[in-house]
């Protein structure tokens, strides 16, 4: 080829290749660094050093990565599965997910408001390792040490955590409250007849059964009604003598009185011999009070000895629950605290009383103490020994300083809460708990109402605050002459 044909051969590469960048150029497309293009802006003058946004990577290698971006990384050198080498990573060119802000902005946090630069106490390992230096210096993956400035290690347990920190690990914070704190005590419990509302229906003397009411267990009996009919002859005797002095003198004597009294003579059987002015030779016995049969233990033509139990009446209107609460809880249950009881029997319903008493005894084979509740049962729908869910209500009426369960690390021997100081501060404090109950702990001493406590990650906190004060104190060691 001719010298002029090759010239204009060049001038038509320069013009396409001119072309083509003001192309890419107004497109903000990167030009690719070929040999053949770097040639023609050679030849145009137009040739720089290339700028690099990165500068080279430096350091030892720490360890070696899959060639193809996969997610393998080895200690040593190594192949893939064709036979390729892994690549290996510098020092330099690790990624980190460490906040780096640039050099200019840790200048500016290194340096206070009055414009003196703060003072380097020491270097801490960046991997929180307990390993400090008096001079700036690298572990062994080539990761700069983080200088600890004066000021900064004043309190060894303070900690300060970055703002990307926080939202990364989810580090949430909340207003400690004064409150009142109300601890449900659950406990199983039976529904039992209260003790002062029993009667039982028996004779004083020797007594044959006439004729028994149309009544029988379970009947609900009103007060007067009658119960049954019988004989008695001392009880016929002394309603003989009573009328005697009653005709007599037109005044019974107290004493003839008193005798049918104490036979446990109903007193409507006394008004009917004052009204008729005869002796009966049989007498009816009616119910002493209203309430359900328990027991019928009487029939027609049968003897009754006195003492023998004929009928068991109890008033069912207000009955107990009986709750057994274990030992350990016992100290959280007050008399008059409030009550809610569930029975199984009908779901859905609940009964309110309040705590009457708490028996004197703890129980050697379930180390439980049983304790009585009282509640009205005007519809009857409650019976004797039906199973019941207790919910004892414990706690302090006046409110204290109370912070969320999760504010507190309980490591079983202290308790800690975590103090959000603002600007990413954080300060454990060791407290001392009390009542806990609705999701909430009081706090007796070491924080205070209005104070802001960690109520989320809060054990990240405390694992950096502890590595941190063993590191002021191996440092404080160190400089101890």
């Amino acid at each position: 080829m001719s010298r002029a044909g090759r010239t204009g051969l060049t001038l038509a590469a320069i013009m396409a290749a001119g072309a083509g960048g003001y192309w890419l150029g107004h497109r903000n497309l990167a030009l690719p660094a070929t040999p053949w293009l770097q040639a023609v802006a050679w030849f145009e003058g137009t040739a720089t050093a290339p700028a690099s946004a990165n500068p080279a990577p430096t350091g030892p290698v720490i360890y070696y990565r899959d060639p193809d971006g996969l997610p393998a990384y080895a200690a040593t050198p190594k192949k893939t599965a064709d036979g390729r080498d892994f690549l290996p990573v510098l020092a330099g060119e690790d990624l980190s997910f460490e906040d780096k802000p640039p050099a200019a902005a840790a200048t500016v946090a290194a340096t206070p408001a009055n414009g003196e630069p703060k003072r380097i106490l020491y270097y801490r390992n960046p991997m929180g390792l307990p390993d400090t230096s008096p001079a700036p210096k690298k572990d062994s993956m080539g990761m700069d040490y983080i200088p600890v400035y004066a000021g900064e290690d004043d309190d060894g347990s303070t900690v300060k955590v970055a703002t990307g920190k926080l939202q990364r690990t989810g580090v949430r914070s909340e207003v400690a409250t004064e409150q009142v704190i109300v601890r449900p005590v659950r406990v199983p419990g039976t529904v039992q007849l209260d003790e002062r509302r029993i009667t039982v229906v028996a004779t004083r003397s020797d007594a044959f059964i006439d004729n028994v009411a149309d009544v029988t267990t379970g009947d609900r009996v009103k007060r007067g009604e009658p119960l049954m009919r019988l004989y008695s002859a001392e009880i016929a005797t002394a309603s003989a003598q009573y009328l005697t002095d009653l005709n007599g003198s037109g005044r019974a004597s107290a004493g003839a009185r008193q005798r049918l009294e104490n036979l446990a003579v109903p007193p409507d059987v006394i008004a009917t011999i004052d009204r008729t002015r005869q002796v009966l030779t049989s007498i009816t016995w009616s119910a002493p009070r209203d309430g359900v049969i328990l027991e019928r233990n009487v029939v027609e033509g049968m003897k009754a000895s006195p003492g023998d139990v004929l009928f068991r009446l109890a008033d069912v209107s207000t009955v107990w629950i009986v709750a057994d609460v274990p030992e350990y809880e016992l100290g959280a249950v007050k008399i008059g605290a409030v009550a809610t009881i569930r029975v199984r029997s009908l779901p859905g319903q609940s009964f309110s009383g309040r705590v009457a008493l708490i028996y004197p005894q703890v129980a050697k084979e379930t180390r439980s103490t049983s304790v009585r509740i009282e509640i009205p049962n005007p519809d009857g729908v409650l019976l004797p020994d039906m199973y019941a869910d207790v919910e004892i209500g414990s706690g302090s009426n006046a409110p204290v300083v109370a912070v969320p369960d999760s504010a507190v690390i309980d490591t079983g021997t202290r308790q800690v809460v975590i103090l959000d100081k603002g600007e990413g501060r954080f300060e454990p404090r060791e407290v001392k708990i009390g009542l806990q109950g609705g999701g909430f702990t009081e706090i007796r001493n070491g924080v205070a109402a209005g104070d802001r406590v960690v109520v989320s990650a809060n054990f990240l906190i405390d694992a950096e605050s502890n590595l941190k004060a063993a590191l002021s104190g191996m440092t404080s060691a160190e400089t101890t002459p």
